[in-house]
């Protein structure tokens, strides 16, 4: 909701714009207002961050909870009713209906409900606005009690437009690009810091020369042979399914295939097995002891999901000669090492390729209207390749640990926080005086995960320093705090703009001495003082002088000379706004930072006389023709 004035003027048609008829939710507006009807309480997760810190209403009414156990305690809030909207398509004479955007939930949620027996009512709502999403997001419309299917249910999706990103994001986005491991996994978030983190990808994968200047200059220590292009790709796999996710596909960096089998998925990362079927397919997975010689109905299935015999098989159990695989004219024995059954698999019933492998996993998605779009335009082998499924398989290894492990290797979960104390403990969530900014999403979970995987890596991000609404600067690596979301023995590695602290592992000065080298230099001196106060660190320790220049300024005219060729783009991947209103948005921008102090506002005025803005800005702005001395000042 733009305030009157200037913001309303600049935001009403981008925001009429990006949203369309996306219907506005009066509970949304009763809740801002705290002014919720007696008989109405709204409980949530996760807010929008920042959104509900003056809210006393929505502060009370917040639930602490994982990602992981939403579903369990929806039903301990007695949840007897799920209304969830829906994708639909006809295929095939039927009609089919897929979760699409929001498996996450209601997939944890299905199962606890029978499991406990729950009396609950389902509800599919119909938007056609939604892509058709496949694999575990179609379900069947037996499960539901009701399908809504009406003009009303069908609106502009809502969209998450792309953010600027700035230098430090860039240079953020940069380091962490550097950590991701080719034949790895990667699992990022939404925001100008996931934007940066898939621009560093691309540069990495198609202009890497510029790609290891660009890190040289802002002195990251990693090996050539770690910097290279994707020669193997990446496989997705995070709750929250981005656009930037959307581009590394598109850029074929997103390609590692992963199989719903275990001892498949091994015998592939070990490179004893490759995507194109044969007999040695069934010896390897024989071999490996994933595959019984007798081949029984759930061994079929099996191999026929995967792809690797073909669907025209049929098992004959009973016969007085034993049980027989039937296909193409041939009657042989149900064992894979019997000679006649290998030649008859060999000649007629063997699939060419494995099938079932998937490069993108994700439990939602959020992002500006091309992405949506981009969704829709898909074609049917690359839809097939992105499974939509439960936020408790993606966020966790309970349940499925054998597969989590072999499809997950080298992964890097990238998350991001306000601020880390000097002993390593991250704040991503709240403040200290109780108050919630958003929540913990599934935070804990990849960082717990992390330390489960022996290959794995922790990544948090963030700014080294913010600017308050008032215009005094703060240090976002900090002594200590009153709340944390990820405590410090679950310390592993933090990034800023000025560099990469490696944290796993190490003792709390070594610790201390890390973050200081990644803090921004107006504050080291103050947090060094706080540690040796404290008797953390050595009193004689100094700053090496080269750490000591971490500063806007310097990392300004270190990626300047990469700026002018554009290889630092404000939005990588393109934006909503016209180039008139991204113009507009710097001065805006600009006249917010200054309101706070008259002396500054009054010089810019001052700086400013007898020069015009573009024609094109004054018309977007109504400003052609100023009435009046208020109007005449903006």
């Amino acid at each position: 909701q733009p305030k009157p004035g200037l913001e309303e003027t600049f935001m009403a048609p981008i925001l009429a714009r990006l949203f369309g008829d996306y219907p506005e939710l009066d509970y949304v507006d009763d809740l801002r207002r705290q002014q919720l009807p007696a008989n109405i309480s709204v409980s949530e997760f996760f807010l929008k961050s920042g959104d509900y810190l003056k809210n006393d209403t929505a502060q009370q009414q917040y639930m602490a909870t994982h990602y992981t156990h939403a579903a369990r305690d929806m039903l301990l809030q007695g949840v007897n009713v799920v209304a969830q909207a829906v994708a639909v398509r006809e295929r095939d004479g039927r009609r089919e209906y897929s979760l699409s955007c929001n498996p996450d939930v209601t997939l944890d949620l299905l199962p606890l409900f029978d499991a406990l027996g729950s009396r609950v009512f389902r509800i599919l709502v119909v938007n056609r606005e939604l892509p058709f999403m496949e694999n575990d997001a179609i379900i069947d419309q037996a499960r539901a009690d009701a399908i809504v299917d009406c003009p009303e249910g069908t609106h502009t999706l809502f969209c998450a437009p792309n953010t600027e990103v700035g230098l430090a994001d860039h240079a953020i986005g940069l380091h962490a690009s550097s950590l991701v491991r080719d034949g790895g996994t990667l699992q990022i978030g939404i925001g100008s810091l996931g934007d940066a983190i898939c621009h560093g990808l691309i540069l990495r994968d198609r202009h890497n020369a510029d790609y290891q200047a660009l890190l040289a200059a802002l002195g990251t220590q990693r090996r050539q042979d770690q910097l290279g292009p994707f020669r193997r790709g990446l496989y997705g796999c995070s709750e929250m399914f981005v656009n930037g996710f959307m581009k590394l596909m598109q850029a074929g960096i997103i390609r590692r295939a992963v199989y719903p089998h275990a001892g498949l998925q091994e015998l592939l990362d070990s490179g004893r097995l490759g995507e194109a079927v044969s007999l040695d397919t069934l010896d390897a997975l024989l071999a490996h002891g994933s595959l019984r010689r007798h081949v029984e109905a759930a061994d079929l299935a099996l191999l026929q999901r995967l792809g690797i015999v073909r669907d025209t098989v049929t098992l004959e159990t009973g016969a007085p000669d034993g049980d027989q695989l039937l296909f193409a004219g041939h009657r042989v024995p149900a064992r894979l090492d019997h000679d006649a059954t290998r030649a008859a698999l060999a000649a007629d019933g063997l699939g060419q390729r494995l099938r079932g492998g998937h490069i993108m996993t994700g439990g939602f998605f959020l992002g500006p209207r091309d992405f949506y779009q981009a969704l829709r335009d898909l074609d049917d082998d690359t839809r097939a390749r992105i499974n939509m499924t439960a936020i408790g398989f993606i966020n966790q290894l309970y349940g499925q640990e054998a597969l989590g492990r072999a499809q997950r290797r080298d992964a890097s979960f990238i998350n991001t926080c306000m601020m880390v104390t000097l002993l390593g403990a991250a704040v991503s969530d709240g403040l200290d005086s109780g108050r919630v900014v958003s929540g913990v999403g599934g935070q804990y979970n990849f960082v717990a995960m992390s330390h489960a995987l022996p290959d794995a890596q922790s990544v948090l991000m963030l700014r080294a320093s913010r600017r308050g609404g008032d215009g005094e600067v703060s240090s976002n690596i900090v002594w200590h705090y009153g709340h944390t979301t990820i405590p410090r023995h679950l310390r592993d590695i933090v990034i800023t703009e000025y560099g990469i602290a490696d944290l796993r592992g190490q003792t709390d000065s070594e610790v201390i001495k890390r973050l200081l080298a990644i803090a921004d230099s107006r504050f080291q001196d103050d947090l060094l003082a706080q540690a040796r106060a404290n008797g953390k660190i050595d009193a004689g320790w100094r700053i090496p002088e080269h750490q000591r220049r971490n500063l806007p300024e310097t990392l300004a005219e270190r990626l300047r000379p990469f700026r002018a060729r554009d290889l630092l783009p404000d939005f990588p991947f393109g934006t909503d706004l016209t180039p008139d209103e991204l113009g507009i948005a710097k001065v805006l921008r600009r006249m917010q930072t200054l309101q706070h102090d008259k002396v500054a506002l009054a010089r810019a005025l001052w700086q400013g006389r007898g020069r015009e803005a573009p024609a094109g800005w004054l018309a977007r702005m109504g400003l052609e023709h100023p009435q009046g001395v208020q109007q005449t000042l903006m």
